[in-house]
């Protein structure tokens, strides 16, 4: 990225804008503080500020953590008792971890409860019938009855899990093999956290998690695949997490992942040649536009 003015870094703090994370900090002399693009701390004067590249300049410089925005840590870390809990019904998605067992584990259940709100949306009790539900339709896919699917995976009646299963499907356990499943995790990179789908192909999408339209993005998905996005466990997220991080370590120039993108084959070979572009190069749109074969097509790559 071309080296930023003070005057940029400023509106983009004024804008809490987190596409700047992991490019500069905001000093505030006045307080001693420093925090990063995206704090929610009130906007100082421009007089009082000074931008840092790093923690470590910061630091250096007499400067201490914000508090409210943490700095120090990694942007959308997940906090190691969900990282626990997530690992424990990954392993048996059908364990229903109730708000004493939660209480058992030292963790508040409100705590956890805001977590998953504020990071996907919904609360932790749907999360684990998701992972129920996610395993229940694979069972049912692999010719298990339904039956025997919906006891196995913890329910205690057909019509409670005829309910649980139309509520995300939209549609009833014998239309199983009508639809297909997105798995979803989130994961937090040196740029940012973000969410990752998958199929049994290949990942079909990955994505800051603080995008706009985001939900319009995953809808679009699924319209296109016949598809429901739910959390449960695959192996090309556990291999794209792995490539993203060997990536930013600066032990890989290339990825492997296998991709499911739907697409017209217009944007296909938009994609193709995207991939194609050398380990530390880049290629403005019309560079693109003329390596697709078609110098008009600048606006359409």
């Amino acid at each position: 990225m071309k080296k930023l003015t003070f005057r940029q870094k400023y509106d983009a703090i004024g804008r809490k804008d987190s596409f700047y994370e992991g490019i500069f900090l905001t000093a505030v002399k006045t307080t001693g503080i420093f925090c990063r693009p995206s704090c929610r701390a009130k906007k100082p004067k421009p007089e009082i500020i000074v931008f840092y590249d790093t923690s470590q300049q910061a630091l250096q410089n007499g400067f201490r953590p914000c508090k409210i925005c943490n700095p120090m840590e990694k942007l959308g870390e997940t906090p190691d008792y969900v990282k626990s809990i997530i690992k424990e019904l990954q392993q048996n998605p059908y364990l229903r971890i109730k708000d004493y067992d939660l209480r058992q584990r030292s963790v508040e259940p409100s705590r956890i409860r805001r977590w998953f709100k504020k990071h996907h949306n919904i609360t932790f009790h749907t999360y684990q019938r998701m992972l129920r539900i996610n395993s229940a339709f694979n069972s049912i896919k692999k010719g298990e009855t339904i039956t025997n699917s919906a006891f196995d995976s913890g329910y205690e009646s057909l019509s409670g899990f005829n309910q649980s299963y139309r509520a995300i499907f939209g549609a009833s356990p014998t239309s199983a093999n009508e639809k297909s499943v997105l798995n979803i995790i989130r994961f937090t990179t040196p740029i940012g956290p973000m969410f990752s789908c998958a199929s049994i192909q290949g990942v079909c999408l990955l994505e800051f998690t603080d995008r706009r339209m985001l939900e319009t993005e995953f809808k679009d998905l699924c319209k296109r695949l016949n598809a429901v996005i739910i959390p449960g466990d695959n192996p090309h997220l556990d291999q794209v997490q792995s490539e993203i991080e060997e990536y930013f370590s600066g032990k890989r120039k290339n990825f492997t992942v296998p991709l499911h993108a739907p697409g017209t084959e217009f944007q296909k070979s938009v994609w193709k040649i995207l991939q194609d572009i050398p380990y530390g190069e880049t290629r403005s749109y019309k560079q693109q536009a003329i390596t697709l074969g078609n110098p008009k097509a600048i606006r359409a790559v």
